[in-house]
């Protein structure tokens, strides 16, 4: 039988809303290429409120935002402007440096609305670290939707289940949202080689250890998990193939050198990153 380890959530209050981070993580610090996993609200969010992440610069990973409910604008340097709606994928490839905002829409932040959601940094293989900065929209049509034994399992990225997402990624990729009925199990088997499950919300166990929610289960060894909701639940499922080395974070930034980080850092002070169409604010360097 597989175990686990337990990556316990750190909140973090933005405002309006709250975000509970579970990756970067001990003892795991990521898992397959997801480096930073952060799960927002659920929050209702009272009519004047939104969300209002400013300009920012990103090198060395792809953005994966995926909602539950609510929407968000994103805009980019590459001059994308694209709303994301429950059950849809933003996918955004950083590369050699790229900078984007996310807000809540104008006509939602009159009349209020509700936010709860997943953001991943999937960490870019060395070869591609350096590719070009890129932005991808998939509609929630697209993407495979598997039904098994009182589960909804929907194949955001990579593959599982024996299917594929049409999201195109670096390196061998796990990422599944899985509705579950209550006695709903799921068998995840050894496809990939490091595996986690996060419990969104209700009562799940993993290989028999119950898993609470807004914790992160990782996956101990390769064999076949037994995945099973005790009460109606949602889970997501991440992970593929380990990463190819150490990969250092600084704010924005991922690489698997300091010098590739300090390099970002003084090209964003010098404000030489390329600017968002139409946007004029952005968030400063931090001081640490």
């Amino acid at each position: 039988m597989s175990a686990f380890s337990l990556l316990k959530p750190h909140t973090r209050d933005l405002g309006d809303f709250t975000v509970r981070r579970v990756l970067p993580g001990f003892p795991h610090r990521t898992v397959g290429p997801f480096i930073f996993f952060d799960h927002m609200g659920p929050v209702a969010l009272a009519p004047g409120k939104g969300a209002d992440v400013r300009p920012h610069p990103h090198i060395g990973l792809a953005t994966v935002t995926y909602l539950f409910e609510g929407e968000i604008v994103h805009r980019d340097s590459l001059g994308s402007v694209q709303a994301i709606a429950p059950g849809d994928v933003n996918w955004m490839t950083a590369g050699r440096g790229i900078v984007h905002s996310e807000r809540t829409a104008p006509e939602l932040r009159r009349t209020g609305s509700r936010m709860h959601g997943i953001q991943t940094w999937v960490a870019l293989p060395r070869s591609s670290e350096l590719a070009e900065p890129g932005f991808h929209h998939h509609p929630q049509a697209t993407l495979p939707r598997v039904s098994a034994g009182g589960a909804e399992l929907r194949v955001i990225a990579g593959t599982a289940f024996g299917e594929r997402s049409p999201v195109a990624v670096f390196s061998p990729t796990l990422y599944v949202a899985a509705e579950l009925d209550a006695g709903a199990v799921l068998q995840l088997d050894a496809e990939h080689e490091e595996r986690g499950v996060y419990a969104v919300e209700g009562n799940v166990s993993v290989a028999g250890t119950p898993l609470p929610p807004q914790h992160l289960a990782v996956i101990e060894g390769r064999g076949t998990v037994t995945v099973r909701a005790e009460t109606r639940a949602r889970a997501m499922l991440l992970g593929g193939a380990k990463l190819d080395g150490e990969r250092f974070i600084w704010w924005n930034f991922v690489a698997s050198s300091r010098e590739r980080i300090d390099e970002a850092k003084q090209r964003w002070r010098d404000q030489r990153f390329p600017r968002i169409p139409g946007e004029t604010e952005f968030i400063p360097l931090p001081d640490k």
